[in-house]
């Protein structure tokens, strides 16, 4: 079992735009840099009635059985775990066959892959802000990515270990 460690960054924020500007700047360091290979990220923003919404998403476009290569959607897999509304008020299940499976999927590896304590603060801190970003990316590049969520109130890592094939594996059987 070949297992992968990889960093949860979480980005709290007042607005949602903040967290988006953000967003871009991480992007900006895989499309226009080429300083990170692969990587995981979503927006979530509260809406008004308290509860939490995706509002953007990037999975590295290296297509595996329907998800992204690298991170493997687990920042996705991350705020479902924490935020499991958000799966169904943002319809992230309606346009795939076996979405709920996979989401499941996602879900069960970034939470066995952390430390409970961990994952309980990082749900309390996204939960503190209007909005928040997530991004999971390889353990080397720390500075890169906090440099790019400049605009966070608060940016909190934790370690998360996964094992990506049988992640991908899990993925292919939900899928068909």
């Amino acid at each position: 079992m070949a297992i992968d460690t990889l960093t949860i960054y979480a980005g709290t924020y007042n607005s949602a735009d903040d967290a988006l500007d953000d967003y871009d700047a991480v992007h900006a360091l895989h499309s226009e840099l080429g300083l990170i290979d692969a990587y995981d990220a979503a927006v979530i923003a509260k809406r008004d009635d308290g509860k939490v919404k995706v509002v953007k998403k990037h999975e590295t476009p290296t297509r595996v059985g329907g998800l992204a290569g690298g991170g493997l959607g687990l920042a996705m897999g991350l705020v479902i775990a924490l935020f499991p509304a958000a799966a169904i008020g943002t319809g992230l299940l309606a346009g795939t066959t076996a979405g709920g499976a996979v989401l499941g999927a996602l879900a069960g590896h970034a939470v066995a892959g952390m430390k409970r304590h961990d994952l309980k603060e990082l749900g309390e801190q996204l939960d503190e802000g209007q909005a928040g970003l997530v991004v999971v990316a390889a353990s080397n590049i720390e500075s890169k990515v906090r440099h790019a969520m400049a605009r966070a109130d608060k940016v909190a890592e934790k370690q998360l270990k996964a094992d990506l094939k049988e992640l991908e594996k899990e993925a292919k059987e939900a899928e068909s």
